[in-house]
């Protein structure tokens, strides 16, 4: 699987900017890009004033964006670059994992979340994830983030079920990826079949323009579309 997704984001080598102000974490980042034939480090930023500016100049395929920086937080230049031009995809890389944090991140645009501790070939694998379209975040968050993200929004309800023609079977499945049951566990759970779960899931994708379960419990927890237990 990693040799098909790396096949597909190869055509030209992956543009990153590292945004860190601690040296020995950038010099160490650099040395591991080199080793990697589809990728390339085309700046560094120690700082959130910097990662802005050059973000918008060097238009990085990845940035690599540290939250705690000197000047302007990494949570700043995110905020900053999602109302700007900026096309590329930002991977929040941290120490430790702030629920709320990582909640307004992906709000503000971050694609994904990898830990300063975290195994290389994690790191390049988030990589390639998120440039064919998926976010990448451990899959026992999808339902934390989606509790989070409802309660930092506090959206008064809306029709949202009937304002994307969803069916009541493909809201009760809605409901079970944003509870974090995997299509095995929704199957038994709803009476059917695995693949009748990946259907109804294929069809749930197309209909709210979403690619991934992360970004379908995120959009349902936005629009309400989530039924009460």
């Amino acid at each position: 699987m990693l040799k098909t997704v790396q096949q597909r984001v190869a055509v030209r080598d992956i543009r990153v900017l590292i945004v860190d102000d601690h040296n020995l974490v950038r010099s160490g980042l650099c040395a591991l890009f080199r080793s990697q034939p589809d990728m390339k480090v085309v700046g560094e930023a120690t700082d959130g004033e910097s990662a802005v500016s050059l973000a918008l100049k060097l238009r990085p395929d990845i940035l690599l964006l540290d939250l705690s920086l000197p000047r302007k937080s990494g949570m700043q230049a995110l905020r900053e670059l999602s109302g700007s031009n900026f096309h590329g995809k930002t991977i929040v890389l941290t120490a430790s994992i702030d629920r709320g944090q990582i909640v307004e991140a992906v709000q503000l645009g971050a694609r994904g979340v990898v830990l300063k501790d975290s195994p290389h070939e994690l790191l390049f694998k988030s990589i390639r994830s998120v440039m064919v379209g998926q976010y990448w975040l451990e899959r026992s968050s999808v339902s934390d983030l989606a509790q989070q993200l409802h309660s930092l929004t506090r959206q008064p309800a809306i029709p949202g079920r009937r304002a994307f023609s969803l069916t009541p079977r493909e809201s009760q499945i809605i409901t079970a990826v944003v509870g974090g049951y995997g299509n095995k566990d929704i199957a038994e759970k709803l009476s059917m079949s695995d693949q009748t779960v990946k259907n109804h899931i294929t069809a749930i994708f197309d209909k709210l323009g979403v690619s991934s379960r992360l970004e379908l419990a995120l959009f349902a927890m936005n629009h309400q579309l989530v039924e009460p237990s």
